[in-house]
């Protein structure tokens, strides 16, 4: 975490304050701390059981129908985060506040989105923050452009390339509901042909070939600056790293993350017995400068 003061600006609020008090930079931006009320126009994650959950939009007068029975979606206007609310059927549900990741794995998928796993994975990985800028390639349905946008406010940008207009559609439609178009910048573009941005922190890649894009990358990065990709084969993992060690770039790794929950119960706590597994391959590296 960093705070930066800059002189001569009145009423600055360093972005590290800012969110330790929950304020927002941008309309719209979900709230780190503080959940507050529920609003008329907010996304509430409607939580029945772990299997079923449901993303709605609280509006007045508007019923949300079930297997359960429906509920009305005004009463939750002014009530607390975390609230329960009951069905018709006299079901309860309580209205929880939607995470970054509960809206990835919400998004209106038109094409295969990447898990949690590996998106945490990707942050911690490109060290992305308040204040990062960085090139997304294969914006596909827009959920890591989410979680980059979430990491990067309320100062930084992401400016994602997607090659398709139709899945970029989808994808803009899944940011902003998410709030978070204005940390944002869709473009319709082939980054094999080259990436417009320069002295960026991260350059990252779901895309079918990384390795054509890696030159056009490092011209990107700042030095030091992290590139990243997520393949699914490891054909592709083999040909970007080849084309990772032909340029100057050093911590070449790549990984590949499996994660498997746990059923915890008294006398029988065991592994479940349907895990997620292979999902993809995550491949980073560094970018250095040569003398």
């Amino acid at each position: 975490m960093r705070i930066r003061i800059e002189i001569g600006k009145e009423n600055f609020i360093p972005p590290l304050v800012s969110r330790l008090h929950g304020e927002d930079f941008m309309a719209g931006a979900p709230n780190r701390r503080g959940m507050g009320a529920i609003g008329e126009g907010e996304d509430v994650l409607l939580y029945l059981d772990e299997r079923r959950t449901y993303q709605v939009r609280v509006e007045a007068g508007k019923q949300f129908h079930t297997h359960k029975g429906f509920v009305e979606l005004g009463d939750l206007i002014g009530r607390s985060y975390g609230s329960p609310v009951v069905s018709s059927l006299g079901v309860r549900f309580h209205a929880l506040r939607p995470l970054v990741r509960d809206r990835i794995l919400k998004t209106d998928r038109r094409t295969q989105v990447l898990y949690p796993k590996d998106i945490g994975y990707l942050l911690l990985r490109m060290g992305i923050g308040a204040g990062s800028l960085v090139v997304e390639a294969g914006t596909g349905s827009g959920a890591l452009t989410c979680a980059l946008a979430d990491a990067v406010r309320p100062d930084g940008r992401v400016y994602s390339y997607e090659i398709n207009p139709r899945f970029q559609r989808i994808a803009a439609g899944n940011v902003e509901r998410a709030g978070l178009m204005g940390y944002v910048e869709l473009k319709e573009g082939d980054v094999t042909e080259g990436i417009d941005e320069e002295g960026v922190d991260a350059v990252v890649l779901d895309m079918a070939t990384p390795w054509l894009v890696i030159p056009h990358a490092y011209e990107a990065l700042a030095g030091s600056g992290v590139f990243a990709s997520f393949s699914p084969t490891i054909e592709q993992v083999m040909k970007t790293v080849s084309a990772l060690r032909e340029r100057p770039f050093v911590e070449v790794e790549t990984i590949e993350l499996m994660l498997r929950r746990i059923n915890v119960a008294e006398n029988k706590t065991r592994p479940q017995t349907v895990m997620i597994g292979h999902s993809g391959y995550v491949t980073t590296a560094r970018k250095v400068l040569e003398e």
